[in-house]
């Protein structure tokens, strides 16, 4: 066997892994419209550099028939690509959007990874003591009344943790869904510059079966992305994540 047939296979097979993991990342993991949102396309490009490139490259450059110790050199190749992908995999899951946060006057997309155990085993109610591995779960968030708790919170926040990523505070969306509507936008209010994202809020607002009249928006902050939520204007119910930035430059 030459070495080009033999990275051949080596790429054939890490390709069929490639689109595995792929179709959990799209499919599963970071469902639409969230993926680029939450930065998990640096994390594919990462994998992707690991699994499809690096291991068929090394397969190419050691591979000679009949070579001593080439079984070791192979196997050896096959761990390293393996525990890269394993670590590769470990970062994408931690990364993976948990909660859709409704507080105050938009919705935060938070990941497995900004939310503490601690924290977590305080959820107010039982499914908000798990993170979710369908993507991410809609709630909302509400403040504790005045004193040690909010105060303790307010200082948290300037550290980067807020309320959104505790769900010792969460409660159902339902709760808060009247307070955000009445900080909604029109769609109107949109300043969309590009021919493309107009087409696509058009799109979304055809997809919802509402007219555009009955709907606004709130925006979505998230780590790689901002992005806007549409909401039923009659009753504030989510209705499509749409990626388009609510503060263009």
């Amino acid at each position: 066997m030459s070495r080009w047939k033999a990275a051949g296979i080596h790429l054939s097979i890490s390709i069929a892994i490639g689109l595995i993991v792929g179709a959990l990342l799209f499919g599963v993991w970071y469902p639409p419209p969230f993926f680029h949102a939450a930065g998990a396309d640096q994390l594919v490009l990462l994998l992707v550099s690991v699994d499809i490139v690096l291991g068929p490259l090394l397969t190419l450059v050691v591979f000679k028939s009949g070579k001593r110790g080439l079984k070791f050199d192979l196997t050896l190749i096959a761990v390293v690509q393996s525990v890269a992908l394993v670590y590769g995999l470990s970062v994408v899951l931690r990364s993976r959007p948990a909660f859709l946060v409704a507080v105050v006057d938009r919705f935060s997309l938070i990941s497995a990874a900004d939310i503490d155990a601690a924290d977590l085993a305080q959820g107010s109610k039982p499914e908000f003591r798990r993170l979710s591995w369908t993507g991410p779960v809609t709630v909302g968030a509400q403040l504790p009344p005045p004193g040690k708790a909010r105060t303790k919170i307010m200082f948290s926040s300037l550290k980067g943790k807020d309320v959104d990523a505790m769900p010792q505070y969460y409660v159902d969306y339902s709760a808060v869904s009247a307070d955000l509507l009445t900080r909604a936008k029109p769609v109107s209010a949109l300043k969309i510059r590009d021919a493309d994202t107009r087409n696509m809020l058009d799109e979304a607002v055809r997809n919802s079966g509402l007219a555009a009249e009955r709907l606004v928006w709130v925006p979505i902050t998230a780590l790689k992305a901002n992005m806007i939520m549409l909401l039923d204007a009659q009753n504030g119910n989510p209705v499509q994540a749409v990626a388009v930035n609510p503060w263009p430059n």
